[in-house]
């Protein structure tokens, strides 16, 4: 697999202050671990506040650049995306379900805590997301942009976003699935969190057009579905537990059921296509090519 396109330093060397800014933020969002219930917060924060990539309020705030939408009016967009994916994380890592003992280097929240604190911090951070979009002081008087956020947001974790996706991953555990099944699985359990990342920073654009926003759709899309395919070739390359986990049960994957070299050659012609779709934005974009590399290409 290889860089296509040009990525840039300058966005690596911004990346810092993006953290520092969303972590900031999380820690404001997140409820007080001196209040009652203190064990349920604690666990809320422990899950969310443990390290990560951050990623996807990373995509939140680059693409923000490309559409010239300042960070203030993203960040509660960036809160809450992440805020869901720590819940999701939460739910997979649960016996039940991919029941992983370690999450980030360290025990996932059900075993830090127990299993009953760990399902209620997850319940609690899916509903602190959606207070944290309605609550963004940013927007005040856009009430239209919150509600598509939220809209967003909402189609993220349902049966046509997260919780479906999972439902297909177990049900796929030792099936033979064609490319367009497993696509599909992947574009609802990984890629709707993803497409939300880039859609909630084109719906804070004001005045952007129907033709930019299928653009970013489709770009979204093909993005959702490389990370998932890069995240399975990590999974069948490694030894580490968290990532090797999934060839021990058996789960449905890219380079499983269809072998290493198409899996590289499918992330390969996915990012070629994600980066087409924001050729157009020119320089705007160079922090959005550079995360879309990393995503595609990342080594962790």
């Amino acid at each position: 697999m290889r860089y296509l396109g040009v990525p840039s330093l300058s966005f690596a060397n911004r990346i810092p202050a993006y953290r520092e800014r969303i972590e900031a933020a999380l820690d404001a969002a997140l409820p007080d671990p001196s209040l009652a219930p203190q064990r349920l917060h604690e666990a809320m924060r422990y899950a969310v506040l443990g390290g990560g990539k951050r990623l996807r309020p990373i995509l939140v705030y680059a693409t923000g650049e490309a559409l010239g939408v300042s960070p203030e009016r993203l960040d509660a967009a960036a809160v809450a995306i992440e805020l869901m994916h720590a819940f999701s994380l939460i739910h997979d890592d649960l016996p039940a379900m991919d029941d992983d003992d370690m999450r980030r280097g360290r025990p996932s929240t059900h075993r830090a805590f127990d299993e009953a604190t760990a399902i209620l911090a997850a319940d609690a951070l899916q509903p602190l997301a959606f207070q944290a979009l309605v609550a963004n002081v940013a927007l005040d008087g856009e009430p239209d942009v919150q509600v598509r956020l939220v809209q967003l947001l909402s189609e993220c974790c349902g049966p046509n976003g997260i919780a479906g996706g999972q439902a297909m991953d177990l049900a796929a555990e030792r099936q033979r699935l064609d490319v367009a099944e497993l696509e599909h699985m992947f574009r609802l359990k990984t890629g709707r969190l993803l497409r939300a990342s880039v859609l909630s920073a084109a719906y804070c654009a004001p005045g952007i057009d129907t033709a930019r926003l299928h653009r970013l759709e489709v770009f979204a899309d093909a993005l959702g579905i490389a990370y998932q395919i890069r995240d399975d070739i990590l999974d069948f390359t490694t030894a580490d537990h968290e990532h090797g986990s999934d060839s021990v049960k058996a789960k449905a994957t890219y380079p499983a059921l269809f072998g290493l070299p198409a899996a590289a050659a499918r992330a390969d012609a996915l990012l070629a296509q994600a980066l087409e779709q924001i050729a157009d934005l020119g320089a705007a974009a160079e922090g959005l090519r550079w995360m879309t590399n990393y995503t595609v290409l990342r080594s962790m």
